[in-house]
């Protein structure tokens, strides 16, 4: 490896003198705010870091792809951790002096996104996703009180390390078909593969599917997702609707396109059924909810089916690769500026999620009112906000590419998903002497970037679709 190499991984090296200097930290004096104040401050860098490799784009060894469309991902993933950050300040003070490895687990679980992204071979695609996924586990059960976050815990860990097997089982079966195993060989090579032995591509591409299909809650691999949801504490919850989920359909995305899996009809019409089946069913339960962490787990699994829309159609429509960059984008804005509100709201409490205790939000903090109504307004695809351009993106790929059922399918889950989502606004409306909402400047000045963010990208997104564009 190069020097150009090791600039062109400088985020990963931010991230993991981040993680080496919290564990010097903690092993010499425990402090909890000079663990938050490394913690920041390493982000921080990797985000520079993300910028400063943009000189340096080229493969690094056969194991990971850095070019400007990962690193995109890259600081976004950072951005999120970087919010996540600042609103677990004050979610875990019960916990006291183990707080320090709250924030260790945090930045371990940022570096395996990272390297998910990165990766353009399957040995760094299950590197990055254990390394990430085994730091949320224990990030999930952080609370030493409750059995609610213990529970979420355990169940996360057992489906999820089925899930992984599977996964790695599939990874088996491609390679004894191909003798591949990075995303452009197996491309290369799944053709001859097939036609001498069909079975072992089909069986390992249904099992590769099948495990990534389950960290991305898809229909029918979504069970786990509204108790682990719930039983997160909040911050928790928002890092793994953003940074995990996120980081996953981007790795799915450069499978696809790096192993050529658009030229299998059998598996679109896989990916088409689970897209649909997400949509509706995620729409449908969402609308049942009275805990709101409930409800988008349920509204996740909805909008991850409108992201396969966009997967799907890829090849044949021109504004693919602006639509699924955009909706991350606003997918994961939205999603953080609604955990920005909840982890105010609920202060590190999972009983007090319900949508009943947001009543008089707005009468107790505007500010927190008004950033939670922009984010069930940008998720409901309403006209001036993240969501709807997000929505228009799609919208217009499923056209171009005559998509019609997966068209109909958006139409019917978007207009099912307006009432829930109106709902959660119209109960903070209502008036209420309930007082359960912090007063910090750390979360008001966070929910105001982020809402800043949503509107800007919905009513001027140019600037951003332009540079979309040219990645």
């Amino acid at each position: 490896m190069n020097s150009s190499q090791i600039q062109a991984l400088m985020p990963i090296l931010m991230l993991s003198l981040t993680a080496i200097s919290l564990m010097i930290q903690a092993s010499i004096k425990r402090n909890e705010k000079a663990a938050f104040a490394i913690t920041f401050i390493g982000i921080l860098l990797a985000l520079w870091g993300t910028e400063y490799a943009r000189e340096f784009v080229q493969p690094v060894t056969i194991l990971l792809q850095v070019d400007t469309w990962t690193l995109f991902f890259t600081a976004l993933i950072l951005i999120a951790s970087l919010v996540t950050v600042v609103i677990s300040k004050d979610s875990f003070s019960p916990e006291g002096e183990r707080k320090e490895e709250y924030y260790l687990l945090l930045v371990l679980s940022a570096l395996g996104a990272v390297v998910l992204i990165q990766s353009s071979h399957m040995a760094s695609l299950l590197l990055g996703m254990e390394l990430m996924g085994v730091s949320l586990y224990a990030m999930i059960a952080f609370p030493e009180k409750g059995l609610r976050p213990l529970e979420a815990a355990v169940k996360y860990l057992v489906l999820s390390g089925c899930a992984s097997a599977i996964l790695l089982f599939g990874f088996a079966l491609i390679y004894a078909a191909t003798g591949e195993l990075s995303y452009i060989g197996i491309g290369e090579k799944a053709a001859i593969g097939y036609e001498r032995n069909p079975l072992l591509i089909m069986a390992g591409t249904a099992m590769v599917t099948s495990g990534i299909a389950f960290k991305l809650s898809l229909v029918p691999f979504h069970m786990w997702t509204p108790d682990v949801y719930q039983g997160s504490p909040t911050p928790v919850t928002g890092f793994l609707a953003t940074v995990s989920k996120g980081a996953v359909f981007v790795a799915l995305t450069r499978i696809y396109l790096d192993a050529h899996l658009y030229q299998y009809e059998s598996f679109i019409l896989a990916l088409s059924v689970m897209a649909i089946f997400s949509i509706i069913i995620g729409n449908l339960l969402a609308l049942l909810q009275n805990d709101i962490k409930r409800l988008l787990a349920y509204s996740s699994i909805a909008h991850f089916g409108y992201l396969l829309i966009v997967l799907i159609a890829f090849t044949k429509s021109g504004m693919s690769n602006e639509a699924i960059t955009f909706y991350l984008a606003a997918y994961i804005l939205t999603t953080l500026a609604a955990f920005t509100v909840i982890a105010r709201v609920d202060k590190g409490d999972p009983k007090i999620s319900k949508i009943e205790k947001f009543e008089g939000l707005f009468w107790r903090n505007k500010i927190q009112a008004v950033t939670l109504s922009v984010a069930m307004l940008s998720f409901a695809g309403i006209p001036l906000t993240a969501g709807f351009m997000a929505k228009f993106f799609v919208i217009n790929v499923a056209i171009d590419s005559a998509s019609w059922v997966l068209l109909g399918g958006l139409v019917i889950g978007s207009a099912i998903a307006i009432y829930y989502y109106l709902r959660v606004i119209f109960s903070m409306s209502k008036a209420s002497d309930i007082d359960n909402c912090s007063q910090d400047y750390f979360g008001n000045i966070t929910a105001i970037l982020l809402t800043t963010l949503i509107l800007m990208l919905g009513s001027w997104p140019d600037p951003f679709i332009a540079y979309a564009s040219g990645l």
